[in-house]
């Protein structure tokens, strides 16, 4: 994980317990110090069935870190499963459990006979971030909870992956809005996160025809274990589609990588680019007013976003990039190829892209900056306060994300485009002086 200078903007690998606490049912076992679990659960206060406050924990002491925590984590493994009504325990390793040397795959693998199934995945902060965090955990699910698994197709059943939940605070939305938009074409998403779902689709995942991860880089780990375990043809579409253009390439990808319905397809993508257009065609006038919203923008956020809100606002909007920034501490092994995909827009638009994570840095160059006009800055709460020192329009797309609340709100696919747009809009008439 790179050293952060200034104004973190993910976590360390343990925080993808959040992972764990979007699969309804199942609750993660952190073998770490006292705190972890509620200093790393900051996203709005987030809870759902069980509370990070209430995760079972070893608080790892001074003591387990001289004599060894493995016993104290076989405890409390031991009355989580009397105390909690779950019907999965994953166990994560922290910094100091593996710094110790303390064996958690032992550990969990004395519980192989208990009434709920008990997996494990190391999770030190020292290794990653909570994006590959993401990636971990879900290999460990897959290789673990599905270790006996017998495929058995089932004809237009799709996995689909997208965001690490509760990172992207449009995690939910957005997952739905794209499975309604794959159901809408004929195929019957898979997805394990967020409510209706869970173990029972977990389950399903070996019989699915095909894996859809909608991702520049993170969960490509985890995708290729389904693809090489089970036989799964694995699509991954490096961009999260928002917006009419992206949305329909994205569905026209899918449909010839899986082989569904063309006529429906084209029949659905007809459909909802009317309505798109209608509703763009509808404030034109407002739309298109210079005087309202200028021309450049600049985006700091995540490989996901950067790369999909520069697409919408080139390719769909007419706006054009100043130098981006991406500070996901995305591998350099993905830096080429996501710097490629955000320079494949129309009319051979090109800009600058950055990997860093030195937020000082990043505000420094952006006050460089000549938009010619009032600047469009897109990020993170991190930005609100640089966005008011440059009197610019600013949207909050990506963690942290402090004042503003998502519940089940989206920014992807068709209406996913309009709701972005919407928000920055009002942002931008909120500074129209009357």
């Amino acid at each position: 994980m790179a050293k952060i200078l200034d104004q973190p903007r993910y976590k360390c690998a343990l925080a993808a317990m959040q992972t764990v606490h979007s699969i309804p049912g199942a609750i993660p076992i952190l073998h770490s110090g006292p705190g972890c679990a509620s200093k790393l659960n900051d996203n709005n206060g987030t809870s759902g069935r069980y509370s990070p406050n209430i995760f079972p924990c070893t608080s790892i002491s001074e003591k387990e870190v001289v004599f060894g925590g493995s016993n104290k984590l076989r405890s409390t493994i031991e009355n989580a499963l009397k105390v909690i009504d779950a019907e999965l325990f994953v166990v994560l390793s922290g910094c100091t459990g593996e710094i110790i040397g303390d064996d958690i795959e032992e550990v969990a693998g004395n519980f192989a006979n208990a009434d709920k199934p008990v997996i494990w995945a190391k999770t030190p902060g020292f290794k990653g971030n909570n994006y590959v965090g993401h990636d971990w955990i879900l290999k460990s699910i897959f290789e673990q909870y599905l270790a006996d698994a017998e495929p058995v197709k089932e004809k237009g059943l799709v996995n689909l992956f997208v965001a690490p939940p509760q990172q992207d605070p449009y995690w939910l939305g957005n997952l739905r809005e794209i499975e309604a938009l794959l159901t809408a074409i004929g195929l019957k998403p898979n997805t394990i996160f967020g409510f209706g779902r869970g173990l029972e689709n977990i389950k399903k995942i070996p019989n699915a025809e095909f894996t859809i991860l909608v991702s520049p880089w993170v969960g490509l780990e985890s995708a290729k274990y389904l693809q090489t375990r089970f036989g799964i043809p694995l699509l991954q579409y490096p961009v999260l589609p928002i917006g009419a253009s992206e949305t329909t390439k994205f569905l026209r990808a899918v449909q010839d990588f899986t082989g569904s319905d063309k006529a429906l397809l084209e029949r659905v993508i007809a459909e909802k680019e009317a309505e798109f257009y209608y509703y763009i065609e509808r404030f034109a006038d407002t739309l298109l007013e210079t005087r309202i919203l200028g021309k450049r923008f600049t985006v700091v956020s995540d490989s996901e976003y950067t790369v999909a809100v520069t697409k919408f606002l080139v390719n769909d909007m007419g706006l054009f990039p100043e130098k981006l920034f991406i500070v996901d501490d995305a591998p350099k092994s993905f830096q080429q190829k996501i710097t490629d995909e955000i320079n494949n827009l129309n009319y051979g638009i090109k800009t600058q892209v950055q990997f860093t994570t030195d937020g000082h840095d990043i505000h420094e160059q952006i006050k460089s900056f000549d938009f010619a006009g009032t600047p469009l800055i897109i990020g993170s709460n991190w930005e609100k306060k640089l966005a008011v020192e440059l009197g610019a329009h600013y949207i909050n797309v990506s963690y942290p994300m402090l004042e503003k609340l998502v519940i089940n709100d989206h920014i992807s696919g068709y209406s996913g485009g309009l709701h972005l747009l919407e928000q920055i809009f009002t942002a931008a008439m909120s500074k129209l002086k009357l």
